[in-house]
Parts: structure tokens; sequence; C-alpha cells
């Protein structure tokens, strides 16, 4: 089964747009491996949109653009996969892409045999310049062609939570589907598509993943989503526990050419990892409210991990009342907690824990239940 986790990568979109060609790639995968990236779980390396020429051949086919991509675009997929990683393509639902280049309505059959022939491991699939009223048709005839192409394709629906995307998406054969607008690297918008989705991570599972869009860790205002200086290290910190805690596919938009020893440290942590990448992937439950959230999530080892989430623009202690989720004080049981950020072991704590959260920032822990 594709996708029994959330999938795990890098896409070129947030920080290169149309300025991407056949070097920028290799030396991305080349970065991928170098950084311990792979090695971590990051699989795929995803080229997003304005890859192709602005006109199909004559044959209908569409054609990799041949001054970005002089040798082709199988010749990157095969380079890509001589790393070890997979390769992934975008393309979209309607008669244009995003950026006006050729989309695939009415020739969905003929370019998932293009992506099949390229070597193509994994599809971004937009939702510009389509019709509007047949958009889970549109979704599902790309599902079909899939399936009938004859290599495993990981689908990657991004339509941006619109029709109702979480109710139906899983049905038409995606792997995982965007269910928010697009991110940008700005707090507002971190905590804006965290708390819109809380209600909608139920609907999200082992072979369908609700995708709360692509990372903005390390991007710091740089790329065609990045405002001023961006995030802080701490926005970015609450950014990316939560899309583990929601089991959101984990696809990183900075340029890894230049990634800091801090956000690769993030973005390689190990016990958040272990949260975003566990085998049952249950949604968390959510304490609190948007300003300063706790998450609580069951894990499939008999551990648990919980978030607290401060969106306030200053410090704050936050609760966390055992009893919020079924733990009574007369139960004569605890949790044990690991600090996910620093690996510390903060002791036994019983009813509840009560701890400093810092403006924009987030703190996780693995809670092992222990009996007194």
């Amino acid at each position: 089964m594709l996708a029994k986790r959330p999938p795990m990568g890098w896409n070129s979109w947030n920080t290169f747009t149309d300025k991407i060609d056949e070097k920028l790639i290799m030396d991305t995968a080349d970065a991928m491996v170098a950084h311990g990236l792979l090695d971590a779980g990051y699989e795929y390396l995803v080229i997003d949109d304005c890859w192709s020429e602005k006109e199909r051949d004559e044959n209908g086919m569409l054609v990799a653009d041949h001054e970005k991509f002089p040798h082709g675009m199988k010749y990157v997929a095969d380079y890509v996969h001589s790393k070890g990683l997979k390769f992934g393509m975008y393309s979209c639902c309607g008669v244009l892409t995003c950026a006006g280049y050729p989309g695939s309505f009415g020739h969905e059959f003929d370019d998932a045999k293009y992506f099949a022939e390229v070597g193509v491991d994994f599809l971004k699939y937009d939702n510009c310049y389509g019709a509007s009223m047949e958009n889970k048709l549109a979704y599902s005839r790309m599902g079909l062609a899939l399936r009938a192409c004859g290599r495993d394709i990981l689908y990657s629906a991004c339509n941006w939570g619109t029709n109702n995307v979480h109710s139906w998406v899983r049905s038409v054969g995606a792997h995982m589907y965007r269910s928010t607008e697009d991110i940008t690297d700005t707090f507002h918008s971190i905590k804006k598509l965290a708390c819109s989705q809380k209600d909608k991570l139920v609907y999200s599972a082992p072979g369908c993943f609700n995708d709360i869009d692509m990372l903005v860790t390390g991007l710091k205002g740089q790329g065609n989503i990045g405002f001023g200086q961006g995030c802080t290290d701490a926005n970015y910190r609450y950014h990316f526990a939560y899309w583990c805690m929601a089991s959101s596919p984990l696809m990183i938009g900075c340029d890894l050419r230049t990634l800091t020893e801090e956000n690769k440290k993030l973005l390689t942590n190990p016990i958040l990892l272990r949260i975003n990448q566990d085998e049952e992937a249950r949604p968390p439950i959510f304490m609190g409210n948007d300003d300063s959230m706790v998450a609580f999530k069951y894990l499939s080892d008999g551990e648990y991990a919980i978030g607290m989430f401060n969106g306030w623009e200053k410090d704050l202690h936050i609760m966390f009342n055992f009893y919020e989720v079924g733990l009574m004080p007369s139960d004569n049981c605890a949790f044990q907690l690991t600090d996910a950020f620093t690996g510390e072991d903060l002791g036994i704590f019983r009813d509840f824990v009560h701890l400093p959260v810092a403006q924009g920032d987030a703190r996780v822990f693995l809670a092992k239940p222990v009996l007194l």
C-alpha cells in the first residue's frame, strides 16, 4: 500500500517557483542525501509547476522545457533515483496549470503514461482552470489514469480544501490531499491553517493523509511566499510540531543548499518524526482554545504525545489537566514526560501539567504511563 505513513520529501514551489532547472534539482538531490534528510525519511523530491513547455507537442503530449531541462525529464528522474530518492512531478486538473502551462484536463491518461515513462513516483495534482462543478470527477479521472499507467505513483490531490474534499477524496484514489489555502512564511498563516484543521483530522488515516500544506521551515522570508524576515525559529517549532502531531505529510520547501544547522536539527528531530510517522496516525484530542492549545495523541506503542501551542504574542503557562482525556486522580496513574526538543526526562506528573511556553512557540512531550 502506498502512503502507509505520511509522505515526506521536498518540493520546489515555495522557494523557486518558475526558477527551476536541471542543475537545481540535481543539486537538491545531493543536498537531501548530504544533510541526512533521506536517512530521516524525506524520500520524495518533487518538481512543482513551470517545468514544461507552454504547448504540447504535435501528438498532444507534455514536453519538458528544453532550456530548463535540456536532457529531458527522464534524465533528471534517473539522477534522483540514483541517489536513493523518489521523483515527483506536477500537473493540474484544469486546461492550464496555476502558472499557465498545459494542464491535464482531457489528457489524463496520456499524461499518466508520460509520468510513468519518465519514472515518476509522486504526482502533485493542482486545482486551477478546471470545471468547479466537477471537482470530484476531475480528480477521479486522474485517479483512474494513474492506476492504469503501469507504475505505482503516489497521488497528491491539491484542491486547497474546497468542495468538502476531506469527505470524498479517499474515494477517488488519492494518497494525500490539500485541506487548506496556500501557506505563507508568516506565523498568522501557520496558526490559521493549523487551527482550521482541528475538526477535519479525523478524516486522515493510513492510505490517505490530510496535507495542511508544505513546510515553510527554514524559508526565513525567501522565495515566493516569504514576507520580510519570515518566521522566527520559535514559530517554525510551532509549525513543525503541529504538522507532526497532525500526521500531516512533511514536504520541505526551503533551499536545501543553504539549510542551517538549527533548521536541519528541527526537520530531523527523531521524536517529532516518530510522532508524525506513527503507524496508526490517530488524530489528536484537542483542548483549550486556538491561542493556548493542547493536543493529546495516542501512539501505537502504548505511549502518548502531548503538544502545547502558544498562539499569543506573549509568553504563557499552559495547563493540561489529565482528566480532559479521561484520567482520574483516583486511577493512580501518572505520565513520565520526555521533552521532544531537548530529549530531557522531565520526571513524573500526576493529575496535570502546567508549563511555560514562549510566545508563538510550542512544546511537545512523549508521555509514558506510569502506575503509582
